[in-house]
């Protein structure tokens, strides 16, 4: 059923582009969660509410009291935090009028999913959708697998070696090359930035081609996020993601936050058993909707 002219007005009432005035309030709503609102925490505690810093708006919705209750990160992504329904339709509402400028919407599996039944007919139709992503995090090293000692952060000089496996994972997992529209160039920047700030980890082989790897994506005080997991094609079935994994979560335990998440497409059964193997359990679930 969609929302009365008097519903629209109070919801978009309710929403607003958060400012710097509100970076407390905000960041309060963030730490609620901090295992699933790792990827927008790690933005707005690096940088605030600035859109231009933070690469989009961040909307708030607030309760009839005026308290912040809810965020909405519109950038390159659309990704809800701690929405309810009333929220939902507020954001819903504000991203049908404002019309779509991002690339996906990522988030918890319940108002996501609310979300996009709000926005598919006028932002329809998705290149695709994955409806449950299973949420795993862990808080101890792996007890069953042993670390891989081949397994060490990416070096500035070896971001050009690392890049194909980058691409080729980003393929597999989004259907999509990243070098496709700028040719590549804001994706290339991210896998620099990933490696000059030692959150990039590889195995090498003998001959320099990799042989496993994964960053760390997200990172705040309270949680990290593993991302970009991927292992060579010939040399899978040998147990690399697995020690790879263990030796990722071991350093992120020890240097970066006390807990280590990730997310994954609940048909890659393979990949769910390797996290499970390490450690890693399920604590909820995200949904992805691909444009």
């Amino acid at each position: 059923m969609l929302p009365g002219p008097f519903q629209v007005a109070r919801a978009l009432a309710a929403t607003r582009v958060l400012d710097a005035s509100d970076l407390d309030d905000a960041l309060d709503v963030l730490r609620r969660d901090p295992v699933a609102n790792a990827f927008v925490a790690t933005r707005v505690e690096a940088v605030g509410l600035d859109p231009w810093r933070l690469g989009g708006e961040l909307w708030g919705w607030h309760d009839e009291d005026g308290r912040l209750e809810s965020l909405c990160y519109a950038g390159a992504n659309l990704v809800l935090v701690d929405a309810g329904p009333e929220a939902v339709h507020a954001f819903a509402e504000r991203a049908r009028r404002q019309g779509r400028r991002c690339s996906s919407i990522v988030g918890p599996s319940g108002p996501t999913a609310a979300l996009w039944a709000l926005l598919e007919r006028s932002w329809g139709p998705a290149r695709d959708v994955r409806a449950h992503q299973p949420l795993m995090a862990t808080t101890t090293p792996s007890a069953e697998v042993a670390p891989d000692p081949l397994v060490r952060r990416v070096r500035r000089n070896e971001v050009e070696a690392v890049m194909p496996a980058c691409v080729a994972m980003f393929t597999e997992e989004v259907g999509i090359s990243p070098l496709a529209g700028d040719g590549g160039l804001l994706y290339q920047a991210r896998v620099a930035e990933l490696v000059s700030a030692g959150r990039s980890f590889a195995r090498f082989g003998d001959d320099g081609e990799v042989v496993f790897k994964a960053e760390i994506g997200a990172v705040t005080a309270g949680a990290c996020q593993i991302q970009g997991v991927w292992v060579a094609p010939e040399h899978r079935g040998r147990g690399f993601s697995e020690s790879g994994m263990a030796a990722v979560l071991a350093t992120a335990l020890a240097e970066v936050a006390p807990v280590v998440s990730l997310y994954v497409n609940d048909f890659n059964l393979r990949a769910r058993a390797a996290y499970r193997r390490v450690g890693f359990r399920e604590v909820g679930a995200f949904m992805s909707v691909l444009f």
